[in-house]
């Protein structure tokens, strides 16, 4: 049995022994969607010669049950991918809660979000699914869940939230049979990719703190465990063979705060990533520490129009014994990257048509990526968006630039019920 099956099972024998006993007809409730997904590339095929990046029908099933302290809560979805030519199902949610006036318990798979970035994470520090951000999917399929328990204590001077997640996750990046991406070492065939093991010494463990004083929402943040991004190990840097790809370990301490300025809302965000696997700096495969930080503002123009801006950077840590380390005919990342965002929103037919803009535009590397949609509401059950994801500029290897060959442009079609 894998440790995710486990796992799940685990939960399903806690939620059956706590939770029958309570529930009523009355407190189960049933919903969930269809939803047709389709994304085509706009100005070539994929590397495997066909001409989607995601296309796939899909139904997902809600439960709710609830009664006095105890809540129970399954997502699960089963869907058929063209892509892939295959059919599969996905437990995308399945916790269980007990509430209480000063605490609260989660078990079990759970996506949670913390930070206030939007689309640039700092300390939320759990996985994401950048295929699905990429390939046009609703922007619910961009965070993943995780397999743990989260504790939340709620004293008069400051809210505590506290997340033990066992087993890794890692991001999911676009795959390369679907999506042109830069490949160092590209004629070494033979990759091998090890995660963390699950054992108590890799358990992630993520602290927040957070309360409002004088009308400003303030967070303090602490996470130990590891990168979710895999970093490189060839058994040769001249002649590689056999290459790793390995998750190091990370600590991040960060701190928060939002509140009202100017008839908008100013948010700042900020976070130390301590590479603990390489503090000196010197490991050219192991990242650097790095201090991240986000500035961002939103404000309401005229009814139903809102703009929205960040700005988020990344200074990297020892960039001189990075530089002096770093293989010859490596790209050489910067001592500072930053990107600037800005969304546009309108709503319009009494807010049944949205009309948005969002574009990241990385001020250090010159590449950008654009995200235009319409989103229509034909009832309360019925919605439609059709939108793109448009990339360019900046080098082959640049965090966009390299996906210059992935333009895309993507339907979604959803009933809900």
């Amino acid at each position: 049995m894998s440790k995710m099956v486990g796992f799940i099972f685990f939960v399903a024998i806690f939620m059956l022994c706590f939770l029958p006993p309570y529930l009523e007809a009355d407190d189960i409730s049933v919903h969930g969607f269809l939803q047709g997904n389709y994304s085509a590339d706009l100005d070539r095929s994929n590397p495997d010669g066909g001409d989607f990046k995601w296309a796939e029908e899909r139904v997902q099933l809600k439960l709710d049950a609830n009664k006095e302290a105890f809540h129970l809560f399954l997502k699960t979805d089963a869907f058929y991918d063209h892509v892939e030519e295959e059919a599969e199902t996905e437990l995308r949610e399945g916790y269980s809660d007990f509430t209480t006036s000063k605490w609260d318990l989660r078990i079990g798979r759970q996506v949670i979000t913390w930070g206030l970035g939007d689309l640039i994470f700092i300390n939320d520090i759990f996985p994401k699914d950048y295929e699905a951000f990429f390939s046009g999917r609703p922007m619910e399929y961009l965070k993943k869940g995780v397999d743990g328990i989260k504790i939340g204590m709620y004293p008069s001077f400051v809210s505590t939230e506290l997340v033990i997640i066992p087993f890794f996750e890692p991001n999911v990046y676009p795959q390369d049979n679907s999506f042109y991406m830069f490949a160092p070492m590209p004629t070494v065939a033979n990759r091998v990719e090890e995660e963390p093991k699950s054992k108590v010494d890799n358990t992630e463990i993520a602290l927040r703190l957070y309360r409002d004083a004088a009308g400003f929402d303030g967070s303090l943040y602490f996470y130990r465990g590891f990168f979710r991004q895999p970093s490189m190990l060839p058994d040769s840097m001249s002649a590689p063979s056999r290459i790793v790809l390995f998750y190091s370990v990370l600590s991040v301490y960060g701190a928060s705060i939002q509140g009202r300025l100017l008839d908008g809302i100013m948010s700042l965000e900020g976070g130390y990533y301590d590479s603990r696997q390489d503090r000196d700096g010197t490991e050219p495969m192991t990242p650097n520490s790095q201090t991240r930080f986000l500035v961002g503002y939103q404000r309401q123009i005229w009814e139903d129009f809102t703009m929205a801006f960040q700005y988020y950077g990344e200074y990297m840590s020892d960039y001189s014994g990075y530089e002096k380390n770093l293989p010859s005919g490596f790209p050489k990342e910067r001592k500072l990257h930053d990107i600037f965002t800005v969304r546009l929103t309108q709503f319009l037919r009494h807010q049944t048509l949205r009309l948005s803009f969002f574009s990241f535009w990385s001020l250090s590397d010159g590449d950008y990526m654009l995200v235009p949609e319409i989103k229509y509401n034909f009832s309360d059950h019925v919605w439609a968006a059709v939108g793109a994801n448009v990339f360019g500029s900046g080098e082959d290897w640049s965090q966009f630039g390299q996906l210059d060959k992935n333009d895309n442009i993507y339907l979604q079609l959803r009933y809900e019920f």
